[in-house]
């Protein structure tokens, strides 16, 4: 007969090692099961947006916080909006004067508010992407009013730069984008 200290080490061994696969292999089938599920609308639509800006998330809780204004929760899109902003505006200022070296500060200053003004260019891209219908935010908020849908579009591009760890890449991405309009030209 084994003594009870044998007993006990053999299984404490035993639940060291068997138990951490069981429950690997127990969240393996969660995980399976969750596949099969249907996805929400919002994922669905989020899946889709990734889709039209040509970009894939490692991480989808960047591009659900991205698509979460400040009425509907505190974990949103604000942060990321700024970051977002910031990234056009120097990619925009890197592409510009990588054109034109020789543009004067107030050119190039003009030339970047252009890009990134609420009413007008931000608005655009962000509607034309269907922002206004992904967006989350409170029932009393617009979902298309232009501050909801540009801190929307910006913090797409804030949350790509965090994914990517570059911001060269959210700039690229942020270019193929808004360079879609007037049929694919680019107008600068």
């Amino acid at each position: 007969m084994y003594s009870p200290r044998f007993v006990f080490v053999v299984l404490a061994i035993l639940s060291f090692t068997i138990v951490p696969y069981f429950q690997k292999c127990h969240a393996e089938i969660q995980v399976n099961e969750l596949s099969f599920k249907p996805s929400s609308s919002f994922s669905i639509a989020l899946e889709a947006l990734q889709k039209q800006i040509g970009y894939t998330f490692q991480s989808n809780g960047l591009l659900r916080r991205a698509m979460t204004h400040a009425s509907f929760s505190e974990e949103n899109n604000r942060a990321l909006g700024v970051l977002g902003a910031i990234v056009i505006e120097t990619s925009a200022a890197l592409r510009f004067l990588g054109k034109d070296i020789e543009m004067s500060g107030k050119n190039l200053n003009e030339r970047i508010s252009e890009i990134s003004k609420v009413e007008s260019s931000c608005m655009m891209d962000g509607m034309r992407l269907g922002l206004q219908k992904v967006v989350r935010v409170s029932p009393k908020t617009n979902s298309s009013t232009p501050a909801v849908v540009c801190g929307a579009f910006r913090a797409i591009f804030g949350a790509i730069a965090i994914d990517a760890g570059k911001s060269d890449d959210a700039g690229n991405i942020f270019w193929s984008v808004h360079s879609v309009d007037a049929g694919g030209v680019l107008v600068l």
